[in-house]
């Protein structure tokens, strides 16, 4: 059977909406249905975005995330933009642990700034970042890489210190 077009097209619209449909909210997901590292392209920014984890006693929630990973990346975060979808975010790791401290500068919107140590766990939390500021934000001890979301996400999807924080990146 041959399609036309129009009908190759059709299919594929259908059996997309179809995976839409069976998609979890917010980035909810099954411990085995998020793949930290996995690769998911570039950015608009340019920058490498890869599968982010984080997971709980009892959820797991998976992020797209842009990868920081040079000084001119990490300079410049999420300065400008003007939203942030709840399943994406940007991660910044470091060489070698050290204490973060980051501020809101020339940054449009409320974040969520995590604190990660070398094992995964989260450190801490600054909650709902006051945008324009230039009051640091500092971590409580050395961290190994800082995840920024969505000011509030964090808190609505029961993020909390202590939560497992799994990526990769080249």
């Amino acid at each position: 059977m041959t399609l036309s077009p129009f009908s190759r097209y059709g299919a594929f619209a259908i059996a997309l909406s179809l995976t839409a449909c069976n998609m979890p909210a917010n980035g909810v997901t099954s411990a085995a249905g998020c793949t930290p590292g996995a690769t998911a392209g570039q950015s608009i920014a340019g920058l490498e975005q890869v599968i982010l984890c984080v997971t709980n006693a009892t959820k797991t929630h998976s992020f797209t995330v842009e990868a920081a990973r040079t000084s001119a990346e990490q300079a410049k975060g999420l300065m400008f933009r003007t939203d942030l979808p709840d399943n994406a975010g940007m991660i910044f790791p470091f060489p070698e642990p050290r204490v973060a401290s980051f501020w809101m500068k020339n940054t449009v919107i409320p974040l969520d700034i995590i604190f990660v140590r070398a094992d995964g766990t989260i450190e801490s939390i600054a909650d709902n970042t006051i945008p324009y500021s230039t009051t640091p934000v500092v971590s409580g001890e050395p961290v190994a890489a800082v995840l920024e979301l969505r000011g509030g996400l964090a808190a609505e999807l029961g993020i909390v210190a202590g939560d497992k924080v799994q990526w990769t990146t080249k």
